[in-house]
């Protein structure tokens, strides 16, 4: 099979878009004065409680080393707080701080409003396609 023009090959088309919609999305942010890896890590702790340093890493799309230093800033802006698994000591799990919860409520619906944005661009029959195409990838 001949190679695709760069332009047209499914990698560099999902990362197209994938720049377009994060450029959105930190615009949105931008008041809130947070990058979109806090606000994941954010709504993540908002949505599912606390959770273990891996499992944040899987759900914020970050690696573990990434999330350590975004997870080290976000405790010193006192956003999110350390706590020891209950389970397994050894453990650390990271959970929403009071001031995360306000920013939380301050951001509004900033997820809603992107989502909307996104939503606009397609019929609804193409935004179930897409959610069943990209939601298969990776397993």
């Amino acid at each position: 099979m001949a190679d695709a023009k760069l332009t047209e090959q499914i990698g560099y088309l999902i990362a197209r878009a994938n720049r377009l919609i994060e450029d959105d999305l930190a615009k949105r942010l931008q008041p809130g004065g947070i990058a979109i890896e806090q606000f994941r890590v954010l709504k993540s702790l908002e949505q599912v409680g606390p959770l273990p340093m891996g499992q944040l890493a899987e759900r914020v799309l970050v690696e573990p080393a990434t999330l350590t230093k975004i997870i080290d800033r976000m405790v010193r802006e006192q956003l999110v707080v350390r706590q020891a698994d209950p389970d397994d000591r050894r453990k650390v799990r990271v959970a929403l701080a009071p001031a995360g919860a306000k920013l939380c409520s301050k951001l509004g619906d900033v997820s809603g409003d992107h989502e909307q944005h996104i939503a606009e661009t397609f019929s609804e029959d193409q935004i179930r396609q897409i959610r069943l195409i990209l939601g298969d990838i990776g397993g």
